[in-house]
């Protein structure tokens, strides 16, 4: 644990092919830890604020940096050594940084395991050379290591994500740089972003157990294509699951998909029924798609847990009253039957043309001032667990202030609630929703979906809180 901490908490980084090219993925390595991204301005202030070392092989001036020209004539103590040079000449300098005293190393490089018996030779000498010199490495074949709180990109990602307390485990580097972009576009926030790659060395299950353990994580994400040690994994996850909620996107489930896994990291993808039972023994939340991995991974890491599964859905038109309705049921969740105590509060603050039920449509004119009382009335109810919250944008809407309306609530709030603002009208105001830390979705479904996760999270505390210690 001591060494998977200078992965994510270092002190000093130095980038082992550091180039001036930017075509290079050295180059792109280099300003991602100088200033935190690829494009935009070379200000130090956005990148690790620790000491950086450029290793290449000219000795050239990299980037405003003097370089050496090996990992030995670096003149100070590094913590992490990212990695971007070719193949055959990784095993010597994984040899050198474990002799120079840098014990964690990102390979980024690719041309290992996943391209055939050769690179599968040459990825047991570099893992021989680490064992023999106290070196962890994390990859090959991997996009890198990003912990946006302390500034520290050392990836070929285009940008930083925005910081947050989300923790991404994933075997994929692509899939990281898609969930960057779409962090900024939902204005999610992630705490890491590890790529894995072909894990000829650190293990899911390790980095499992640091964000387990890392306070500021309130939620683990994880792409799997396979597991090398399987058994690893289940207890580890069933570790961190005792703290909190675990999402995992396991791919390879059907025959094309377990060839395209082989292909791309040299996995194995297994039995998908194995996956499954490990799963749902261990606590971890599988999801089948990216929408529904981003969409449960945001509820879970902003909102409190469901007493149980009565849902509340407040809306002011009735077709998506009804999707919602119908997605809830299929999940399993009970559309609450609202009690006469609730229905005559709401009927204080509502046209006589509301639907007096649940869902409550509150019909199509209704101002911040109506949402805000409803609002408040559901989540006083005791019959209700959860609010699913919709907004259509019709020519009496008004999508800022009833969103500002939802937020002023928040203190108040007591219950988990997810919201679905629809159409493009309402955009500005989904922004003012997700800054402030409310999971809004641009469809009906998907704010189900998210209220759906929190329920499976919280059937999920139930029963590790029910198990008998052994």
């Amino acid at each position: 644990m001591n060494t998977l901490r200078k992965f994510f908490l270092p002190r000093s980084v130095a980038v082992i092919g550091a180039s001036a090219d930017p075509a290079k993925v050295g180059y792109a390595l280099l300003r991602n830890a100088l200033y935190g991204s690829i494009e935009g301005p070379a200000e130090r202030s956005r990148g690790f604020d620790g000491k950086i070392f450029a290793v290449n092989a000219r000795g050239a001036e990299v980037l405003g940096l003097q370089s050496v020209r090996s990992v030995s004539e670096i003149p100070e103590p590094v913590d992490l050594a990212v990695v971007a040079i070719p193949a055959p000449s990784i095993p010597k300098t994984v040899e050198e940084c474990g002799n120079r005293g840098i014990q964690a190393v990102v390979v980024i490089t690719a041309g290992f395991s996943e391209v055939g018996p050769e690179g599968h030779r040459l990825e047991q000498e570099m893992v021989e050379a680490a064992r023999r010199t106290g070196v962890r490495i994390i990859g090959p074949n991997c996009l890198g290591v990003i912990a946006a709180e302390q500034r520290l990109n050392v990836s070929f990602a285009y940008r930083s994500p925005p910081p947050g307390s989300i923790s991404l485990l994933s075997q994929s580097g692509a899939l990281c740089t898609a969930l960057i972009s779409y962090a900024f576009e939902e204005h999610v926030g992630y705490r890491h972003f590890v790529s894995m790659g072909d894990k000829c060395d650190v293990e899911d299950a390790e980095v499992i157990d640091y964000f387990a353990e890392d306070e500021k994580t309130s939620c683990i994400a994880l792409y799997i294509e396979a597991l090398k040690q399987p058994r690893a994994f289940y207890e580890a996850a069933r570790r961190a699951t005792r703290r909190k909620p675990v999402v995992a996107i396991k791919v390879g489930r059907t025959a094309a998909g377990a060839r395209a896994a082989s292909s791309h990291t040299g996995s194995i993808a297994g039995s998908d029924a194995a996956y499954q039972a490990a799963f749902r023994q261990s606590g971890v939340q599988r999801v089948h798609n990216l929408a529904s991995f981003i969409d449960a991974t945001r509820a879970l890491s902003s909102q409190p847990l469901p007493r149980g599964k009565r849902i509340c859905v407040l809306t002011n038109a009735g077709g998506p009253g009804v999707i919602t309705a119908d997605t809830l049921h299929d999940l399993g969740l009970d559309l609450v039957k609202l009690s006469s105590e609730t229905i005559d509060k709401l009927n204080r603050h509502c046209p006589a043309a509301w639907s007096h039920g649940n869902p409550a449509d509150i019909i199509g004119d209704a101002g911040p001032e109506r949402y805000l009382e409803t609002l408040r009335i559901i989540n006083q109810a005791d019959e209700v667990d959860g609010i699913v919250l919709i907004m259509t944008h019709q020519s009496m809407s008004q999508p800022m202030q009833i969103a500002k309306a939802v937020i002023d609530l928040v203190p108040e709030l007591t219950k988990p609630i997810t919201v679905s603002f629809i159409g493009q009208e309402a955009e500005q105001a989904e922004d003012l929703l997700e800054e402030a830390g409310i999971p809004e979705f641009n469809f009906p479904e998907r704010a189900a979906d998210a209220m759906g996760a929190l329920c499976t999270r919280a059937d999920i505390v139930r029963r590790h809180q029910e198990e008998v210690p052994s």
